[in-house]
């Protein structure tokens, strides 16, 4: 089984109870009709990424469906919470990229999306001969990532911010 397409999402869910809050977050980036299995970082050579709309249209309700998820969650009034993916693909070559995780508090999203970014270049980088420093690296790479912020705003609730590269595997 080899992922030939990824996509990326994004979801808070807010909630008095913290698993609804989960679920809320996992409706709000449209996977949450599917049994998630939380898989490790590696994105396999030539797997495309598709905008959400179309990788959507190659799932089934209740599908097992693989992914690298980052999630956080507090119940703290006025945190600010943010999950964020980052990937790291080689720019030239037949070789595989990275995916990574990434969770902070007191973060905005910017911040985090940026730094996920270098966290799968760092990695992709342990596969090369030629380590360079961070910025030489990020150039050396295509990088992208998604990240989702929320403050959580009410005492008493818990927030939930996710964000997940979703494989589609045919």
């Amino acid at each position: 089984m080899i992922p030939d397409k990824v996509f990326f999402v994004k979801g808070y869910g807010i909630h008095k109870d913290k698993l609804a809050s989960f679920e809320l977050a996992l409706r709000d980036a449209r996977i949450e009709k599917y049994n998630i299995v939380n898989v490790s970082s590696i994105l396999p050579p030539h797997c495309k990424r598709v905008e959400p709309n179309e990788g959507i249209k190659y799932l089934n309700p209740g599908q097992i469906l693989f992914c690298v998820m980052a999630k956080k969650q507090t119940n703290k009034p006025h945190k600010l919470i943010s999950a964020a993916i980052g990937s790291a693909t080689p720019k030239k070559g037949n070789i595989h990229g990275y995916l990574s995780e990434y969770t902070a508090f007191d973060e905005e999203e910017e911040t985090s999306r940026e730094y996920a970014e270098y966290l799968a270049a760092t990695m992709l980088s342990t596969t090369s001969e030629n380590q360079t420093n961070p910025k030489q690296m990020l150039e050396g790479f295509n990088t992208t990532s998604i990240a989702q912020s929320i403050e959580c705003n009410k005492k008493g609730l818990w927030t939930t911010a996710l964000a997940a590269a979703v494989f589609i595997i045919k």
